[in-house]
């Protein structure tokens, strides 16, 4: 187990050098992968999905969950926008528990969280291999696992502010940037990944039986079991290999565990709330979009509260000092510049699986998306170190207002090409337009990224980027929720491309708040 370091003064050259640098970079790489296998626990409820609907449009008996629609079969409309739930319930959990991680490295120390978010992340990976061997496993049982995994969507609050840390004011975009990026790519790795491991019994006798969609056999319960063997060497390198730093004041390692439990489930409690408003709040008259918004306010207030009201003392007296972070302005005009970036990856790469499908595919073009959704994610998980170094020679702001510029004509352009699809006998014509559309757009999600994070320990003091850079990516990571159900609603009404148009519209507030506040000639701050 790697010591906590005596002293830890990054920006001093001489301890940089001599003995800064090694253990920093040491922590970053091991933080990497953890990350990317949480990423990829967290989001891969969007591809269980599309196996899931496949399976069952294959043969209805299959994955029918007529227990949740009062024993009545759904039509393919209905079926499709009730699997959206999974991702969007993965999502919501996620980035509510992202909150409690946003303040835990300085209660918890950095190498006990990566740990244990690692350990957390193996039992639903477990469960949902065993659980999805079964083709009549109720949808609940699903609805729980995908809120499990919502500690892989945590973990990036936590990650991104531990390794703020390590590394001098001078070198954060670059490490930020590879943290995130790479981290992120595990989106991009699980979508690649998944397609594979699904059609072979890799894991023998353990894995189960296969279900058939049509004459191909499938092992939907490898999406999860392939994680598990992995994430377990994973866990062993974080606790032997990473730092605790000595300004964290996080006790013995038992003491930072039960610290860490506590704070996982106050998230957990403010995400059970969400969810259970997500699937059983639905007021008559209510229009859709304002009841999925309603759910995000609550499910904030209800775990900020919590973390205020019912955690011990030797908790409460960081938290206090970390809170200090919501009198900034600042804090709120970065938390919506960032839902731009990283709100808008986590959530297309959350819906970009099933989403290619219901636009495109029929039942006579027999269009196969599986060999392109990796794609988008992948370019834009690896390029967001760009953001962060073009941010690092230019300045985060002016980075920030161009990728802008290209994301809102991105995404119009990529509304206008589904609403031709929609109105055509043969929507396959118009794929490859809309997945070179989408790929520019995710690029853009990725250099936006970098570009945001870099504005962050910029704007802010050393002791405030740490709980800003969590607390953003928390907020943003409500995407991953947002985006799934907004793209659900359009689906079922026949729109889809009005959602993007809506989102476009977002694009353009954020090119006037990031103009008015860092990027223009005299504002209050130029990063």
């Amino acid at each position: 187990m790697a010591k906590t370091p005596e002293k830890w003064e990054v920006d001093d050259e001489q301890f940089w050098e001599s003995t800064g640098k090694k253990i920093a970079n040491r922590n970053l790489w091991i933080s990497i992968p953890n990350l990317l296998c949480g990423f990829s626990v967290w989001l891969y409820w969007g591809m269980v999905a599309k196996i899931i609907q496949r399976i069952h449009f294959a043969n209805p008996d299959l994955f029918s969950f007529t227990s949740w629609n009062d024993g009545v079969a759904y039509d393919k409309p209905g079926y499709r926008a009730l699997l959206f739930t999974l991702p969007a319930v993965a999502g919501l959990a996620g980035a509510t528990l992202r909150i409690p991680n946003s303040f835990m490295i300085a209660i918890c120390g950095g190498r006990n969280v990566k740990f244990m978010t690692t350990i957390l992340l193996i039992l639903p990976a477990i469960a949902a291999g065993i659980a999805l061997q079964d083709p009549n496993v109720p949808f609940y049982i699903l609805v729980i696992l995908a809120a499990m995994s919502g500690v892989g969507g945590g973990a990036f609050s936590s990650s991104m502010s531990n390794i703020s840390f390590f590394f001098p004011k001078k070198m954060q975009g670059l490490a930020l940037g590879l943290n995130a990026g790479l981290g992120n790519a595990g989106v991009s790795v699980m979508q690649f990944l998944i397609p594979w491991v699904i059609l072979r019994g890799v894991f023998g006798g353990v894995g189960g039986e296969p279900q058939l969609a049509g004459e191909t056999s499938i092992w939907v319960q490898n999406a999860a079991l392939v994680w598990v063997p992995i994430m377990s060497f994973l866990a062993v390198l974080a606790f032997f290999g990473m730092n605790n730093l000595p300004q964290h004041k996080c006790g013995s390692t038992p003491a930072a565990i039960g610290k860490y439990l506590w704070l996982q489930f106050i998230g957990f409690a403010g995400a059970g709330v969400a969810v259970c408003m997500l699937l059983f709040f639905k007021p008559a008259g209510l229009p859709e979009l304002i009841r999925i918004l309603l759910i995000l306010p609550v499910a904030v207030l209800v775990t900020l509260a919590l973390m205020k009201f019912a955690t011990p003392k030797e908790i409460q007296s960081s938290l206090d000092k970390q809170f200090a972070i919501f009198k900034n302005k600042h804090n709120w005009v970065m938390t919506w510049l960032y839902v731009m970036t990283f709100g808008s990856f986590i959530g297309y790469a959350n819906a970009f699986p099933k989403l290619l499908d219901d636009i495109f595919v029929t039942e006579t073009n027999g269009l196969k998306t599986s060999s392109y959704i990796w794609i988008g994610a992948f370019i834009g998980a690896l390029i967001r170190p760009v953001g962060g170094w073009l941010s690092d020679k230019w300045g985060g702001a002016k980075v920030t207002q161009w990728d802008t510029w290209v994301m809102v004509a991105a995404t119009i352009t990529a509304g206008y090409i589904v609403s031709l699809a929609g109105q055509s006998e043969t929507p396959e014509k118009y794929f490859y337009p809309f997945l070179i559309a989408f790929i520019v757009l995710f690029a853009t999600t990725g250099i936006g990224n970098g570009s945001t994070f870099r504005m962050i320990p910029i704007i802010f003091s050393k002791e405030q980027a740490g709980p800003v850079l969590g607390w953003t990516s928390a907020i943003a990571a409500y995407g991953a929720f947002l985006i799934p159900k907004i793209f659900a609603t359009q689906i079922k009404a026949g729109t889809p491309e009005y959602a993007l148009y809506g989102f476009a519209g977002y694009y353009a507030s954020c090119l006037l708040v990031n103009w008015w506040f860092y990027a223009r000639k005299g504002a209050e701050i130029e990063c």
